[in-house]
């Protein structure tokens, strides 16, 4: 009889230890609160849609993106949409800039999480870390942040800088395994 009740003792602690554990949707969903807080506290505006090319963002403007949950994207600065490629130019010695699939993105990045007062990550300046980190732009096996895919898409042109809150299912493997949402600024420059 002790042995029957130590066993049911034992299963329902189990079960209470269970319940009181952390789930990833329970996570998932403390992200999603996180995130709401994250832009209710900052008072930033969300657009719905994509904003054309020559809109002028505002400092609280966020484009809430198209087909992903929870990623938010501020244009900065547009960066460079035309080069020239002469001291006279004339119509056929400018290029178009614009980032294709493939491009060795050269990119300069400050991290921080959604919390008040959360501390920066800066890799911003060589001072921060020596070499930028690049990859190429589409392919995330250099880059598995598919966050970061969406931004350079969304910024176009080398030159161009970025801030993107990620939620954790869009950011590198470590911030899908703790779900852990960031905000990144991001600068970009195309390596030719």
């Amino acid at each position: 009889m002790k042995k029957i009740c130590l066993f049911w003792l034992f299963g329902a602690a189990l079960i209470a230890a269970g319940c009181t554990s952390n789930t990833y949707s329970k996570l998932r969903d403390q992200e999603d609160k996180l995130i709401e807080n994250y832009i209710s506290r900052n008072n930033l505006v969300i657009l719905k849609e994509e904003p054309s090319i020559d809109h002028v963002w505002a400092e609280k403007e966020y484009y809430q993106v198209e087909g992903y949950d929870n990623l938010y994207f501020h244009l900065i600065e547009r960066g460079d949409s035309i080069r020239v490629d002469s001291i006279s130019p004339t119509e056929n010695d400018t290029v178009d800039l614009e980032i294709i699939l493939n491009d060795l993105i050269v990119m300069r990045y400050k991290k921080f999480s959604l919390t008040e007062n959360a501390d920066t990550l800066s890799y911003w300046t060589t001072l921060d870390q020596a070499f930028p980190t690049e990859f190429h732009y589409g392919n995330t096996s250099d880059c598995d942040c598919v966050a970061w895919h969406v931004a350079v898409k969304l910024m176009k042109y080398p030159e161009s800088q970025c801030q993107v809150i990620v939620p954790s299912k869009l950011g590198f493997s470590d911030d899908q395994t703790t779900v852990t949402p960031y905000v990144y600024i991001l600068k970009i420059k195309v390596k030719q």
